[in-house]
């Protein structure tokens, strides 16, 4: 991640501000908030216990600088023995805003990329049975791998085509964007009721059915049709 703004006026240092790289340009989108909408892929809502014909969209946070640029080889997660993958399209927010209707929900979106949300799938499920907040489950260090960012202009608003992640060449997460439960216009209209969004948020869109662990040395590519490819490799 590389600045985006002088931290000259700051009382401390706080290194680079969050931000990705944008295909094709020099400029780079800065990151302010990251939310992530939970259980958006009916087959993934089964795997998971839930019924996806009752549940409205919920949504959770990870932090700004926990994004990871493509092409990067990042650290097993601290604190964990069973760290999941899943794959995601990724919604970038150039205008922000509250109460946005669902008709006018794409007028605010930048452009798309290809993420991981990577769970500490141990620590989410004790939390949960506890009753606890999950977040330390979801955000950690370089918890959200995101590809490249292409405009909207550039791919318009995807709505169908393929979403999958291959683990060592092997594909584990396969699915079609056309299986949402809670299309991309639906959930920036719902988030934007109870929360104003800023520009530079990113919302992660849901994955599909497949999620599973990942290990020491796993070589993980990410795809979404007409969006681009992530790559992104864990130390061996």
């Amino acid at each position: 991640m590389k600045e985006v703004m002088a931290n000259s006026n700051y009382v401390i240092d706080i290194g680079p501000l969050p931000s990705l790289k944008v295909e094709g340009s020099d400029a780079r989108f800065p990151v302010a908030r990251i939310y992530c909408v939970g259980r958006n892929y009916a087959d993934h809502a089964r795997e998971m216990g839930h019924d996806p014909d009752r549940e409205p969209p919920f949504f959770f946070m990870k932090a700004a600088n926990s994004v990871v640029e493509s092409g990067s080889t990042i650290a097993y997660p601290v604190g964990t023995k069973d760290v999941h993958h899943e794959i995601e399209m990724v919604v970038a927010i150039g205008k922000g805003g509250k109460n946005i209707p669902v008709e006018k929900a794409l007028e605010h979106v930048w452009g798309y990329a290809v993420g991981l949300d990577m769970t500490r799938r141990d620590i989410q499920g004790e939390a949960k049975k506890l009753g606890r907040p999950w977040e330390m489950g979801k955000s950690f260090d370089e918890s959200a791998p995101v590809s490249a960012l292409r405009p909207v202009s550039a791919v318009g608003h995807p709505a169908k085509g393929a979403i999958w992640l291959k683990v060592n060449g092997e594909v584990k997460q396969q699915g079609d964007l056309a299986m949402q439960i809670w299309s991309v216009p639906e959930q920036i209209n719902y988030l934007s009721n109870l929360i104003t969004l800023q520009p530079g948020d990113l919302i992660f869109s849901g994955t599909p059915a497949g999620v599973g662990p990942v290990k020491a040395g796993d070589k993980l590519q990410g795809h979404v049709d007409g969006v681009g490819e992530l790559l992104v490799n864990y130390k061996a």
